[in-house]
């Protein structure tokens, strides 16, 4: 099984590539799965229907404007009626899973509940993403700012915890140490919030949820995975069993990056045995 569990296409506001174009490309990858994970991230983005979308560049439109990206959550009812033309169109080549990336906060989390409740018949996959606490985002340093590296780092972690007690309806934790992408400050020592990431291991547990690991070191010049190897190992030491694989892509050149060294990593150095891919929210064990 080889499944990119991570994607985004013309349905997110950060990305213009088309939905067939990336299922095109896992097809010539020779993937067996993929899943798009489009993004939701409330607080900071609104959703279509309520109209007056604001374009990065500070323009107030009703429709799309060249070269701009629209500060708006995913077209719910497009982005299924598309993702069902396009199981059907390419049936038999690839399986396509229904996902989303609700990038959640406690301040958010009522709106994530609504919108699962509406849309959970068709979902099969959600990942849980901490993109922004208090509508401060991580990589315009507005969450930073103003804070020590030890401050800033341990209320990440704690929002995440914090978010898990209250919204239950996710499949796993996506990239858990997003922050490191965007810490000026270079990488905040993994002992330092070890006890705080436990706890969040714990509790993903205990609730029968998962982590993802996303080849990101690739990608962002990282010196180690996404989450770390320290983070994985302690999943797996404290019994976590469901992992997924995604490359986070935006473009179709990056759909399934490193996979196959992400395999490698969870098998031999980490010790995982199995993946997972999803079907209805449930998750499916495939051997590594």
């Amino acid at each position: 099984m080889r499944a990119d569990y991570h994607l985004h296409c013309e349905f997110s506001d950060d990305s213009r590539e088309r939905m067939e174009t990336q299922i095109e490309r896992a097809i010539a990858l020779k993937l067996d799965e993929m899943c798009f994970t489009d993004h939701v991230d409330y607080g900071i983005k609104k959703d279509w229907s309520e109209g007056n979308i604001i374009w990065r560049g500070g323009d107030a439109m009703s429709s799309g404007v060249a070269g701009k990206d629209p500060l708006a959550n995913v077209n719910y009812p497009e982005y299924f009626s598309k993702l069902d033309r396009m199981k059907e169109t390419y049936k038999g080549q690839i399986t396509i899973r229904k996902g989303l990336e609700f990038g959640i906060q406690t301040i958010t989390a009522d709106q994530f509940q609504k919108l699962f409740d509406t849309y959970k018949n068709e979902l099969d996959f959600v990942l849980l993403s901490m993109h922004q606490v208090n509508n401060l985002e991580f990589w315009t340093q507005d969450f930073q700012r103003g804070k020590t590296q030890k401050e800033y780092n341990e209320e990440y972690y704690r929002e995440i915890y914090e978010v898990q007690k209250i919204f239950k309806d996710y499949s796993v934790l996506a990239h858990l140490d997003l922050i490191v992408r965007y810490d000026e400050n270079g990488v905040y020592p993994f002992e330092n919030v070890k006890d705080y990431v436990a706890e969040i291991l714990k509790l993903a547990i205990a609730d029968g949820k998962g982590i993802e690991m996303t080849p990101s070191r690739w990608k962002y010049g990282l010196k180690d995975t996404q989450p770390s190897r320290a983070i994985l190992r302690l999943y797996k030491d404290l019994g976590g069993k469901i992992i997924t694989v995604g490359s986070d892509a935006h473009v179709s050149k990056m759909l399934a990056d490193h996979l196959d060294e992400a395999y490698a990593i969870l098998k031999d150095e980490i010790g995982f045995t199995e993946i997972c891919t999803f079907d209805h929210m449930k998750p499916v064990f495939h051997q590594l």
